[in-house]
């Protein structure tokens, strides 16, 4: 028996996460962005992440633009270095949740979207490893995110444009992928900036995708104390 609070990431400390921008059809459509013909990657730092349960704090000068991106994440348990689409899956360790929580105002200050995607422990992951002999995709798993209860996105992770095979494929080709390394694959249609509503002080975003479970976290506005605890900490950094 344990409590929801007490769960780590699921991976503390990868050596690397490569997020995926741009990767559902209608998403793209909703950002007003090109049909990307290559994935298009950022990179998140491992300070980012925070347990699944967790609650996020946010310093004043970054609670203007508050948005959520509820994500598949894939963890690759095998190294893949130039591995082909076929062989890709056969690297996975497993799967799980990831908040590729965003400050829109900073992200979009530039072209980069790294600055406004990695902010100190704002990426809820989890809410455990689902090993790859449990769960794959291909079997039309619903991912969804809600905001205080309301329903916010509610998509088909096969709906990805580049599929996790595709993608393992294409990193894999640039470098290394080495067991523990994390891909976040991409965020349905829904997210606040689309459509003008962020994330307020107090509200809890819930991400859940079908035969992988939840993730659940509350944004404070407010700074904590280097070290500190919050209500709902896991108490693992």
């Amino acid at each position: 028996v344990f409590a929801t609070e007490d769960l780590a990431p699921v991976v503390p400390h990868p050596e690397k996460i490569i997020c995926v921008g741009l990767n559902y059809a209608k998403h793209i459509r909703e950002m007003n962005r090109e049909f990307p013909e290559h994935p298009t990657l950022f990179i998140k730092f491992a300070d980012a992440l925070t347990g699944p349960y967790d609650d996020i704090y946010i310093p004043e000068f970054g609670t203007q633009k508050l948005d959520y991106e509820g994500e598949l994440a894939v963890v690759i348990g095998k190294r893949a270095h130039r591995v082909t689409q076929d062989e890709a899956l056969d690297h996975v360790a497993g799967y799980a949740i990831m908040n590729d929580y965003t400050l829109r105002d900073i992200q979009r200050q530039t072209t980069q979207f790294h600055a406004g995607k990695s902010f100190y422990r704002t990426a809820g992951f989890g809410p455990w490893l689902t090993t790859s002999d449990e769960w794959s995709p291909g079997n039309h798993a619903r991912v969804r995110t809600s905001l205080d209860g309301v329903l916010k996105q509610d998509d088909d992770t096969d709906d990805l444009i580049f599929s996790v095979a595709k993608l393992i494929e294409f990193c894999s080709s640039l470098y290394p992928l080495n067991p523990g390394d994390v891909i976040v694959t991409g965020t349905p249609e829904g997210v606040g900036f689309a459509r003008g509503k962020f994330i307020q002080d107090g509200q809890t975003v819930r991400i859940e995708i079908d035969g992988l479970g939840h993730i659940e976290n509350t944004t404070h506005y407010g700074e904590l104390a280097e070290g500190g605890c919050g209500p709902n900490c896991s108490c693992h950094h």
